[in-house]
């Protein structure tokens, strides 16, 4: 991180990071939050037949200019994919959706009721409306971290070559803390009682396996002049771009990375890996993220996670019923961790998401940051659709 940055930074008395993975997080999506995805979770029904998918929305109803889009790309292995399916969701009012799954299967209707509205062809089920967050995350502890930081560097800490900050022991033992703090008091999930417009969907496998088992996913909010939100992992957009910077720096680079694909996303990698740096010292040691390349150039070292994570799809193996991990295929076909060959990865509603994903920064693990959350205050399901427990002034039986 540059001089200029860091100071901009200090000068900042309140770090606000975002109220999820996803939300809030640039002036685009604050002009129109139902264009803003909160989060994207995809994962392998337990009987093996099904890709589960839900998409959430800041916004508390959906917009007849906007399209919602489910991008399913298949291959035969990690990393390639040579074929791609597209769910694309339009509502003309809460009680008419139209939902399209490629050029062959469509449903139209009421989505809004608990059983969800069945394609014509009968290849997916969709759920359209309110639903509790599953998502759950400490964020003021986070917004506290990242002001911890911002004062042990202005208060001699230095970043090396690559980067990486370097916290004293007693620096990192204050953020570890504090991230597991609530305004100085036990950690508490900031989104209880949130309820997004939720988008949740099964597919049958078949439809959307054509290029192969191995599936990378993410999602898009696409108005009349293109894509306005894309979101797949968490916290990639929101935490590892101008981290520490000035609101408008931080804000051009969203702005840009939002309106992106997969395709196009090679621009951001050193913004990214710079991010990467970032959280790589949080723990007081550098040169242990996941993934990092310690025969490149300094400058490079966090180049191949940041690659993966500017990509940003969530990749799961659809030959496996068994879903126990965020990054699990990533981290099987690239860190060699065999025991994750056989877990479908993807995102589940119930991840630890948000820890495990900094923790892999931070030194590799899945368990070093501890924001002190580790489950949602609502029981969810990935067995019965539409999977996300209802919200407390919505009956289930809707």
């Amino acid at each position: 991180m540059g001089c200029c940055v860091l100071a901009i930074a200090i000068m900042s008395t309140a770090i606000t990071p975002a109220r999820a993975s996803d939300h809030l997080d640039t002036p685009a999506v604050i002009a129109d939050p139902r264009a803003d995805i909160g989060d994207l979770f995809a994962w392998i029904s337990p009987d093996g037949n099904e890709l589960d998918l839900v998409m959430t929305i800041v916004g508390h109803s959906f917009s007849d200019k906007l399209s919602y889009v489910f991008h399913i790309d298949s291959g035969a292995r990690f990393g390639r994919t040579a074929a791609s399916t597209v769910l694309v969701c339009r509502f003309a009012s809460a009680s008419a959706a139209d939902c399209r799954l490629g050029s062959g299967d469509r449903a139209r209707g009421d989505a809004s009721k608990s059983a969800g509205l069945v394609s014509g062809r009968g290849h997916f089920r969709v759920f359209a409306g309110l639903r509790d967050d599953p998502f759950f995350n400490n964020v003021r502890g986070t917004r506290d971290v990242y002001n911890v930081a911002i004062a042990a560097l202005a208060s001699g800490a230095r970043y090396d070559a690559s980067g990486c900050p370097g916290f004293s022991a007693a620096q990192s033992a204050d953020i570890l803390r504090h991230w597991k703090r609530t305004d100085g008091g036990p950690a508490t999930n900031f989104l209880r009682g949130w309820t997004p417009d939720s988008i949740v969907v099964s597919i049958k496998l078949a439809a959307v396996t054509r290029g192969g088992p191995m599936l990378a996913v993410w999602g898009a909010t696409v108005g009349p002049k293109g894509q306005i939100d894309r979101a797949a992992r968490p916290l990639t957009g929101n935490a590892l771009l101008a981290t520490l910077g000035a609101a408008d720096e931080s804000n051009r680079l969203k702005e840009r990375y939002n309106a992106a694909t997969p395709a196009t996303s090679a621009s951001f990698v050193p913004a990214v890996a710079q991010g990467i740096a970032l959280y790589d010292g949080f723990d007081g040691r550098c040169g242990d993220s996941l993934l990092i390349d310690r025969k490149a150039p300094p400058a490079q070292r966090y180049w191949p996670l940041a690659r993966l994570l500017a990509d940003d799809r969530l990749w799961l193996n659809s030959r496996s019923a068994v879903c126990t991990q965020l990054f699990a295929v990533e981290r099987a076909a690239l860190n060699g961790e065999k025991a994750l060959a056989s877990d479908c990865g993807g995102r589940t509603i119930n991840y630890d998401a948000v820890n495990v994903y900094r923790s892999l920064l931070a030194d590799g693990s899945t368990t070093k940051i501890d924001d002190g959350v580790h489950a949602d205050d609502k029981a969810h399901s990935t067995t019965i659709f539409p999977f996300l427990a209802a919200p407390d002034a919505v009956s289930v039986g809707k």
